[in-house]
């Protein structure tokens, strides 16, 4: 501290500056994260951007200098710098499935530290609408597009994907800047059929999702197959059409009651049909599984607690929000998609039991 006197003044006194006074640091940089770290700054862009493949060890080391000091790029100013506006469209096809909350549910996380927001729309099932909500995406600039689902073909998804990059589930496509993802629903439905027949089901009526729609087209091919395989005659009058909602599932177990048909066995092509089927069969009196076995297609969170628990197929759905999510900025950012799906498979809880 130093002081002096002036004739006419009061004691000045000036505090000589000490490390508290001094203004605060500023936020703290990409660099000094990569200093702390001990990697080189592109490589903890690459972490944050979801895009590096560095060993876990590394990743822990980035993630514990951001967190220790308190970093948190820029986003925006990131993204304008390359020429981005850092949000990802998403096209589902009703936002109010559970189905795909599941897959946004994987998309969510697959997006948590990269920066990136996400912009939800809905295509509805109508291939039209589904076009005119990917124009308006594009309108608002995003930097890529996941498209889950849908009507359009092939050919208007490539179209689109040369002004920014599609992933896409439910149809396989790998071009620069397009990716889709194709589960096997013929097998799926194959093997809910063939569970059902090794439980000693021959009458197994088929609730099917909509005959435009492919994954439906698909199953309707696996039920087809593992009757064929089984030496069962194909019986028409077992087959009902639904639209994958749970309200059609119970009105297609009413009008298979009212063809007066027997079955010991239903297999719907989705969770949702399933459970309006447990809900017509629970109203009739018939037991589940006691007096019909019943199989689902999807594993949607909820299939684990109906009553009884439903045996299904399960689709991996978070996984498949998750991937297409990576891959997509894999796309953004030039790096390679070598994502895989994990394959369906057959989840037997409560809902089947062997003919007696």
């Amino acid at each position: 501290m130093v002081t002096f006197r002036r004739k006419g003044f009061h004691n000045i006194i000036i505090k000589e500056p000490v490390l508290a006074d001094l203004p605060h640091p500023g936020p703290s940089t990409l660099m000094d994260v990569a200093r702390e770290a001990g990697v080189s700054p592109s490589t903890v862009s690459r972490i944050l951007n979801g895009t590096a493949r560095v060993s876990d060890d590394k990743r822990q080391a980035v993630l514990a200098a951001i967190a220790e000091m308190n970093f948190a790029p820029n986003q925006m100013a990131q993204g304008l710098k390359k020429g981005r506006s850092m949000t990802i469209g998403i096209v589902v096809q009703d936002i109010s499935s559970p189905f795909f909350d599941e897959t946004l549910r994987g998309v969510d996380d697959g997006l948590k530290g990269t920066g990136y927001a996400s912009v939800i729309v809905s295509g509805h099932w109508n291939a039209e609408e589904e076009a005119d909500r990917i124009r308006l995406l594009l309108a608002r600039k995003v930097d890529g597009i996941i498209l889950l689902s849908g009507r359009m073909s092939d050919q208007t998804v490539l179209n689109f994907s040369t002004q920014r990059p599609i992933v896409s589930t439910g149809r396989a496509l790998r071009t620069r800047s397009a990716l889709g993802f194709k589960m096997d629903n013929e097998h799926g439905a194959y093997l809910a059929v063939h569970h059902l027949i090794e439980l000693g089901h021959r009458r197994i009526a088929f609730i099917s999702g909509p005959s435009n729609n492919i994954d439906a087209i698909e199953r309707l091919a696996g039920y087809t197959r593992a009757l064929a395989e089984a030496g069962i005659a194909l019986d028409p009058q077992l087959i009902v059409e639904g639209n994958y909602h749970e309200a059609s599932g119970m009105l297609a177990m009413n009008r298979l009651f009212d063809t007066h048909q027997q079955f010991t066995a239903v297999f719907a092509a989705n969770d949702l049909s399933a459970y309006g089927a447990r809900l017509a069969l629970y109203r009739k009196g018939i037991r589940v599984p006691d007096d019909i076995s019943l199989v689902g297609f999807d594993d949607l969170p909820g299939s684990s607690y109906t009553t009884p628990p439903l045996t299904t197929i399960r689709q991996p759905l978070y996984d498949i929000g998750r991937i297409a999510t990576h891959s997509l900025l894999c796309i953004i950012n030039g790096g390679e998609t070598r994502g895989e799906v994990p394959p369906l498979e057959l989840i037997v809880r409560e809902t089947t039991r062997r003919v007696r």
